[in-house]
């Protein structure tokens, strides 16, 4: 007998996920545009509930990182919303064929995309993840079911109330968005064993959470989401250029995961440009871990100090980076096949045939030449927004936007054909 609290969620879910996948695209446009004027509209009450568990969050000591991805602002809302109505802008990817053919026998064959189903979303201290969810999985046709970390609860639960109602005003199931609002650890379990409802689940959080849900689900499992990042700054290097891309990735936003986390610089521009960067970036409040090589250069910089046995293999979620010299690009390939996590690497290079040795060989979901890791994000390339940054190699890699929300089946048109 299957005794798991959450089978009425995942028989609701799968019955919401069967209305939403024959449900118009205009339909699921008017209901993201729904939801975005619900957000504003209920902006008082959303910004209130943050404020609470921000004040939750600051007396349990949270990380300030940890805080600024909490905190939802009038600006964040804003923009939200708008994310919500570039979504709803974007073609839908259901319905639309491709590798479409005709055999030397006249079948005529092609693939169908279709939605997932249900989905099952395992995130940590991050309520905008909880409108991105909605937004992306609603367009696509797929229900889904959300837990969301305890810290913000009062905030989902705000937002939950915006998506549900905007359902309603389009009658479709409040169901196809359902949220797990008891904190007890144990339900998280529960989700990744509801194999017979939910058809994947996405985790979003750290290593940890990652390692529990490989260890304990029933159901395929995309991770991704911890990047430990590096730019090379290659001999042929503009200069110039380089210092505010390196600004830019690691203090534009320093506690999400396509942020900066170790810089690579070719021994023959240390002496010059590494007292430079630390200049630079110490104005914005960057503080360094420097490897030998480069302690010797910039350690008698108040910002600096030696960096331990493990600080390279670290994400640093904060204004921390770690400074390594190396003696050419071979070397700097092996520092991010030992250290990174295959999120978002970038080299800084004048020299194309370097660039292009970059590109092939470094394996990770995206790759840079002149840019900064930053721009590793649904919304910046074109998705609208993202459900994940998948760094794993099966179904989806990189930012998961619409079409990585859904599977295909073969359509195959005969004309009274049989097999010989």
């Amino acid at each position: 007998m299957n005794t798991n609290p959450l089978l009425p969620m995942g028989k609701a879910a799968r019955e919401a996920a069967r209305i939403l996948a024959t449900t118009s695209s205009q339909r699921k446009n008017d209901l993201l545009l729904a939801m975005a004027d619900g957000l504003l509209a209920a902006q008082e009450s959303i910004l209130a509930a943050n404020a609470q568990d921000l004040a939750d969050a600051r007396a349990a000591g949270l990380a300030d990182n940890l805080i600024d991805r909490m905190t939802i602002t009038p600006q964040r809302l804003h923009s939200f919303a708008a994310d919500v109505r570039k979504i709803a802008a974007l073609p839908d990817p259901v319905g639309n064929e491709f590798d479409a053919r005709v055999l030397p026998n006249g079948l005529r064959i092609s693939r169908r995309r279709t939605p997932m189903g249900v989905l099952g979303l395992i995130y940590e201290a991050r309520p905008n993840v909880t409108i991105d969810i909605a937004a992306l999985a609603l367009k696509t046709g797929n229900a889904a079911i959300m837990r969301g970390s305890k810290e913000i609860r009062r905030s989902n639960l705000a937002i939950l109330q915006v998506i549900q109602a905007a359902l309603t005003q389009v009658d479709l199931p409040q169901t196809a968005i359902q949220y797990i609002q008891d904190p007890d650890r144990a339900l998280v379990g529960h989700l990744l064993k509801l194999h017979d409802y939910v058809d994947m689940i996405i985790p979003r959080g750290g290593a940890g959470l990652h390692r529990f849900c490989w260890e304990n689900s029933t159901i395929p499992v995309i991770t991704g989401g911890i990047g430990i990042n590096h730019i090379y700054v290659d001999a042929s290097a503009d200069l110039e250029q380089a210092l505010p891309i390196i600004h830019n990735a690691k203090t534009q936003r320093p506690s999400v995961c396509n942020a900066l986390d170790t810089l690579l610089v070719h021994d023959s521009l240390a002496a010059d440009f590494l007292p430079r960067v630390v200049r630079y970036l110490a104005a914005a409040g960057v503080r360094f871990r420097a490897a030998p090589a480069a302690m010797a250069i910039v350690g008698d910089h108040e910002a600096v100090t030696a960096a331990g046995p493990d600080d390279f293999d670290i994400e640093w979620l904060n204004l921390t980076l770690g400074l390594r010299l190396v003696p050419d690009l071979d070397t700097a390939l092996e520092h991010i096949r030992v250290h990174g996590t295959s999120h978002s690497e970038a080299i800084l290079t004048n020299n194309w045939q370097h660039a292009q040795r970059f590109l092939n060989e470094v394996d990770s979901a995206a790759v840079f030449v002149n840019a900064s890791t930053r721009f590793n994000d649904g919304g910046q390339f074109g998705l609208g927004a993202e459900v994940a940054v998948s760094t794993q190699k099966l179904h989806a890699r990189g930012p998961m936007g619409l079409q990585e929300l859904t599977t295909y089946k073969w359509i195959v048109l005969g004309d009274g054909h049989v097999r010989a």
